[in-house]
C-alpha cells in the first residue's frame, strides 16, 4: 500500500522538477546570451563556438537553478494533493505527512548528489573550459575584426588601420594603430609591419611591430613624445577583450576542491583573497545542503496551504528561492570584507532554511495550517 503511495507521490514530483529545471535554465541562459550574442553579431563568432560556450556554462546554470526547481516540484506536487483533498484522505486512513516523506527524501538526496557533482567537479570544469574557449575565440577575434583599408576596433580601446593583411600568416603591412586604453595617455603606432601572436598560458594576445614609430600624447595635449623602434610588442590582455574575464589567473569558481584547499592554506588568514577562497570552498557544500532542505520544505509548505491554483506554487517557490540567494549573496559580501567569518557566513542561509523546515514539519505533524498565509491568499483571491 505504502509503496503504491510512494510511487504516486514520486510521479507527481518528477515531471514538475524536470519542467521547472528547464525553465530556470532557459531564464539564466537568456541573461547570459545577451553577452554572447554580441560576439556573434559584432564579431562573427561561429554558431558552433556559441554552442560550446553554452555547453560549458550549463553545469553552473543547473547548479544555480537546482534548489528552486526541486522546491517548486515538491511544493506543487503536495499543494495539488492538498487542494484535491488527497492528503486529507490519506491522513484519515492513518497515514501522516511524515509517512509521505520517503519519496521527497529520495528526490532531495538525489538533488544533493547531483549538486555535489556539479559544485565539486562539473561547474569548475565548465567555468575553466569556458574561459579557455573565450581566449581561443579572442585569439581569432583580431582576424575577424581587422579589415584592409578600413578603420576597425577588434579590441576595446584599440583602433587598427592597415594597408594589407594576411589572415593565414597573421601579418599586417603598413599598420596604423591607436591605443586609448590608458585614460591618461594616447599611443599612436605607425609601423611597416605587424604580426599577431598569442600566449595561451598568460591569456594574452601580442602584436609584434617591425620598423615604426610611437607617438605618445597626454590626454590634455601637454606633453608629446616620439619613440622610433626596430621591434615593439604590444600586449593585449583578456581584460581588453571581455571585462568579466579580466583575470589571467584562475578564479575561485574555476578551481577544483584540492586547488581551493591549497590556496586557502597558502594565503594568510584575514586577507581578502583568503576570505574569497574560503567562502567559495564553503559554498561548494552549503549550496548542496540548501538543495536538500528546499526539497524537504516543499512538502509541509505545499500540504498546509489550502488555497488553490498552480501559480501559487511558482510564486511561493520563487519567493523562497530569491530570499535564499539574496541572503547568500549578502553573507558572501560581508564575509569577503572579514566583518563575518567566511567559514560561517555561507552556512547561515542554510540555518535559516533548517529552522523553517523544522517549524513547517512541526506544524504539519500537528495538522495545523499556516493560517496567516492562507488568510493573505484568500484576501488576494477576493
Amino acid at each position: 500500500m505504502k509503496l503504491t503511495i510512494f510511487k504516486y507521490i514520486f510521479h507527481e514530483i518528477w515531471p514538475t522538477f524536470i519542467a521547472s529545471l528547464l525553465v530556470f535554465i532557459f531564464i539564466v541562459l537568456a541573461a547570459r546570451m545577451l553577452n554572447i550574442a554580441e560576439w556573434v553579431v559584432n564579431h562573427g563568432v561561429p554558431v558552433t563556438k556559441v554552442a560550446q560556450m553554452i555547453y560549458y556554462l550549463l553545469p553552473g546554470m543547473v547548479l544555480f537553478a537546482l534548489p528552486a526547481a526541486l522546491l517548486m516540484a515538491v511544493f506543487v506536487a503536495f499543494h495539488r494533493l492538498s487542494s484535491d483533498n488527497e492528503i486529507q484522505a490519506l491522513q484519515s486512513s492513518g497515514i501522516s505527512l511524515y509517512q509521505m516523506l520517503p519519496p521527497v527524501l529520495a528526490v532531495s538526496i538525489g538533488g544533493v548528489i547531483l549538486a555535489l557533482f556539479l559544485a565539486l567537479a562539473a561547474a569548475p570544469w565548465g567555468n575553466r573550459s569556458f574561459k579557455d574557449l573565450i581566449f581561443q575565440v579572442a585569439n581569432s577575434k583580431a582576424d575577424l575584426g581587422i579589415r584592409e583599408r578600413v578603420f576597425s576596433e577588434p579590441f576595446d580601446g584599440i583602433t587598427f588601420y592597415i594597408n594589407s593583411f594576411s589572415s593565414r600568416q597573421r601579418i599586417m603591412k603598413d599598420v596604423f594603430l591607436v591605443d586609448n586604453r590608458d585614460p591618461a595617455l594616447t599611443n599612436t603606432i605607425v609601423a611597416r609591419q605587424g604580426k599577431i601572436f598569442s600566449n595561451s598560458r598568460a591569456k594574452t594576445i601580442m602584436v609584434h611591430f617591425i620598423d615604426g614609430t610611437i607617438f605618445m600624447v597626454d590626454k590634455n595635449l601637454d606633453n608629446v613624445r616620439t619613440i622610433k623602434f626596430k621591434t615593439y610588442d604590444l600586449s593585449i590582455g583578456l581584460k581588453d577583450i571581455m571585462s568579466p574575464l579580466s583575470s589571467r589567473k584562475r578564479e575561485p569558481k574555476e578551481m577544483y576542491l584540492g586547488e581551493l584547499f591549497k590556496r586557502v592554506k597558502d594565503i594568510p588568514p584575514g586577507e581578502p583573497k583568503h576570505n574569497e577562497m574560503l567562502i567559495q570552498l564553503m559554498e561548494r557544500f552549503a549550496i548542496p545542503l540548501a538543495v536538500f532542505l528546499m526539497g524537504i520544505i516543499g512538502a509541509p509548505l505545499g500540504a498546509q496551504i489550502r488555497s488553490r491554483g498552480r501559480i501559487l506554487g511558482i510564486v511561493v517557490s520563487l519567493a523562497i528561492f530569491v530570499v535564499y540567494y539574496v541572503f547568500l549573496a549578502g553573507m558572501r559580501s560581508v564575509g569577503e570584507t572579514g566583518a563575518l567569518s567566511p567559514s560561517i557566513g555561507p552556512w547561515l542561509p542554510d540555518v535559516f532554511l533548517l529552522i523553517s523546515c523544522l517549524w513547517l514539519l512541526k506544524r504539519a505533524g500537528k495538522e495545523r495550517p499556516i493560517s496567516f498565509l492562507d488568510r493573505f491568499l484568500a484576501f488576494q483571491e477576493h
